[in-house]
């Protein structure tokens, strides 16, 4: 019998088959779900999610559902509206920009090239165990500079995060809230991480350079506790979206015959003469670009977020009241076989990804800051992977599917690695 919360534990038992069976077939614009006393409704039209994302905020904003992760990461960005939104969004924007974020490459290049020896050194290693730690480090370039953080600094850092992304994914599948006394005894046991991570932050801020997005939130006049959870939220970000999607990119390394070759060969065509990937050339590295726009499609990080009726609107036909919570998920919109032909669920690098059913990083206003520099950090990923590594995939085929948690964690991916002969580019020989 259908009731308030009959999609409650469905979703909560497996959110990305229901999310998928919601949509199968022909269904409405706004699919409504039975989640609560309140109206929630999946949104399964690409062109009316765009419109939502791309509404005013005094009509359509982030909602409770987002705003229930306030008091674990703070008023960032990601929690707030308004004009301190739009302030601190033009700021992190112009930092993590794909063309500003080029000045990185070498450092991250190096940051990638010392995973590989460490995945060299173990006999069999699971995937997102090494591109989790890889991610927080090329994230930590991007926002502090290169050299600025020690290995200790970055330990205390993801031991941090760790403490805090427990908590973050319990509160996004929570139904009701924690009761008082719960609450405050769970704030209690944050306070060490976000200590340790305060003391980390305001130790190396000497030592940023002025191009930094550490030192571009300094400029802005932010206090302490506002530069923290702006640097938490975006570790936190860029932790995840790099790191689960770096593990598929091993993965897919692995297991499809020929990609391998083919950006490993690209690898050296955008190289110099020394062997080191140009920033300019990497536009027109095709392949390696349509392998990540490919993997993102598959395993979108943010695979799903929400906004909020401010006002009574009307979409798709439907009157929705104030406070109606309209849910959009890529990972549903990147697998209707409405929008993808060739079986969605098959990866296949020959699509185009110019529709409006593709928003691994949302779209619009409020689109994801990091979404340049996440893309830069990937295909660099890919890049100086094929060119120097052969993968073998060791587990089972084909791999489960992820995990849904904050975002999309990989499954176990076991791998191992060997060396292959680098190349020369066909420029060079010709």
């Amino acid at each position: 019998m259908t009731h308030w919360f009959s999609d409650v534990r469905p979703f909560q038992l497996n959110p990305l088959e229901f999310l998928l069976d919601r949509t199968y077939g022909f269904p409405e614009p706004l699919e409504p779900l039975a989640l609560g006393p309140k109206p929630f409704f999946l949104v399964t039209d690409p062109q009316l999610a765009k419109q939502i994302l791309k509404t005013g905020e005094e009509f359509i904003d982030k909602g409770a559902l987002v705003r229930k992760l306030r008091p674990l990461i703070g008023d960032s960005h990601l929690t707030m509206s308004g004009e301190e939104h739009r302030k601190r969004r033009d700021v992190l924007h112009h930092q993590l920009a794909r063309g500003a974020a080029a000045r990185y490459v070498p450092a991250m290049a190096a940051s990638i090239r010392q995973s590989a020896v460490s995945m060299q050194r173990q006999k069999e290693f699971d995937a997102h165990e090494i591109t989790g730690p890889l991610a927080v480090s090329l994230a930590c370039v991007a926002l502090f500079g290169d050299n600025v953080l020690s290995s200790g600094d970055r330990q205390v850092l993801v031991g941090a995060m760790k403490s805090i992304e427990d908590e973050v994914a319990d509160e996004m599948f929570r139904t009701w809230p924690h009761a008082p006394w719960t609450y405050f005894s769970r704030k209690r046991r944050r306070k060490p991480a976000l200590d340790a991570f305060s003391f980390v932050v305001n130790r190396v801020r000497k030592k940023v350079g002025t191009s930094s997005v550490l030192h571009s939130l300094e400029q802005l006049g932010l206090t302490d506790d506002q530069i923290r959870d702006e640097i938490l939220t975006m570790l936190l970000a860029g932790h995840h979206t790099t790191g689960t999607a770096g593990a598929w990119i091993l993965y897919h390394l692995a297991v499809e015959p020929g990609l391998a070759e083919a950006i490993g060969q690209e690898a050296a065509d955008i190289s110099d003469d020394e062997g080191e990937i140009t920033a300019a050339r990497l536009s027109s590295a095709e392949t390696s670009l349509a392998f990540v726009r490919e993997i993102l499609r598959l395993y979108p990080s943010a695979w799903w977020f929400s906004r909020e009726t401010k006002r009574t609107v009307t979409l798709a036909g439907r009157k929705l009241r104030r406070g109606t919570s309209l849910i959009i998920s890529p990972w549903q919109m990147h697998r209707d076989a409405r929008f993808w032909s060739d079986d969605p669920h098959r990866f296949n690098l020959d699509r185009s990804y110019s529709g409006a059913a593709y928003m691994p990083f949302g779209a619009g206003p409020r689109a994801c800051v990091g979404m340049g520099v996440a893309m830069l950090e990937l295909q660099l990923l890919a890049l100086e992977l094929a060119a120097a590594y052969e993968f073998t995939y060791t587990g089972s085929s084909p791999a489960a599917w992820p995990k849904p948690s904050v975002t999309l964690v990989p499954p176990p991916l076991p791998m191992s690695i060997s060396i292959r002969e680098r190349r020369q580019s066909q420029r060079s020989a010709a």
